[in-house]
Order: structure tokens, then sequence, then C-alpha cells
């Protein structure tokens, strides 16, 4: 058995401290792709971080559900606003797939 730490988090601590670009409040990473002639801002979301949330995969037009890592991207020219979330294999995938999603008539468009 390991013995437990008893020094506070932040004393001694030598590592970089978290940029707020880096993600690490999120449980991720932040990084920059450029998709479409945009450049995007993408952030890989821990499932933790997710807990108790769900959003809709532009990707697929499926839901994630609560408590499943995901990507959150938008363009670095707009705001908080445009943010979208995706599924990781969504997002891998967008370039490979078509801009029609079958909707039903009386689904909400995201």
């Amino acid at each position: 058995m390991s013995p437990r730490r008893n020094r506070p988090k932040d004393a001694g601590s030598s590592g970089p401290s978290p940029s707020p670009d880096d993600g690490g409040r999120y449980g991720g990473f932040q990084s920059r792709e450029s998709w479409q002639g945009e450049e995007w801002s993408v952030r890989h979301v821990a499932g933790a971080s997710a807990e108790g949330k769900t959003y809709r995969c532009p990707g697929c037009d499926q839901m994630i559900p609560s408590g499943i890592p995901h990507v959150v991207a938008w363009p670095e020219h707009s705001g908080v606003d445009d943010r979208r979330h995706w599924h990781k294999s969504c997002w891998n995938a967008k370039d490979r797939r078509t801009s029609r999603v079958q909707r039903s008539r009386n689904a909400p468009r995201f």
C-alpha cells in the first residue's frame, strides 16, 4: 500500500501551472485546427467534467450522454455562443460526412 500524501496540492508544485488555454479546468487540452478555410479552437473535454449534461452532436445529430468524453469546437472569430459539442469520432470524420443531416419535421435545429 502506498503512503498517503499529506501536503497541500499547491505547495511545492514544480510543474507549470495550467494556463487558461490548455483546458486544465475542464479536464482536457485545447488546440487550434483549420477546417473549411477557418481557424477553429478545439477543446477535448473529459467525461467527468461533462457529468449531468447532455449535448447534441452536429456531426451525427445524436445525443452525447452525460459523462462521455467529447470535443468542443468553435470558430476562432466568433464567441462562445458558437461552441458545438461533437463526438470525438464525428469531429475526426467531419470532412468525410455529408452536409445533409436527416431530421424529422419536428426536430429542433441546433
